[in-house]
């Protein structure tokens, strides 16, 4: 299973956080079709910047350093992401439903508005 990371997911597993499962943990860890997106990049870097993550300053580059790959955005995904139906309102989760959906992907999430979508998802 080729598995997608939410945002939240990769902040948990950084930090060791035991909300994740350890069977979860253990394939983050292991397996090589584990994709992260630049967009989460992009989401942590926003909320430091206008202080709703605070500590480490460098958490945009540890989760870019994670050793997850990573999933370019596209065109294709940015036009999927667009075309969705307003379930969400978060344009960050809407372009990694998208790139789900796309690439064949399991997104890995807890949020409950996220499995409203036609999108293969893996709750934690």
């Amino acid at each position: 299973m080729n598995l997608l990371l939410d945002t939240h997911v990769v902040l948990w597993w950084l930090a060791d956080d035991p909300t994740l499962a350890d069977d979860i943990k253990e394939k983050l860890d292991h397996d090589p079709n584990v994709y992260l997106s630049p967009a989460t990049v992009w989401e942590v870097a926003i909320k430091q910047a206008i202080g709703k993550l605070q500590e480490p300053a460098d958490l945009p580059e540890r989760i870019r350093d994670s050793g997850f790959r990573e999933l370019h955005i596209t065109s294709e995904h940015t036009i999927t992401a667009g075309r969705l139906p307003p379930i969400h309102r978060d344009p960050f989760d809407r372009l990694l439903i998208a790139q789900a959906q796309c690439a064949d992907l399991t997104l890995v999430t807890r949020d409950a508005a996220i499995i409203k979508y036609d999108v293969a998802t893996l709750a934690v």
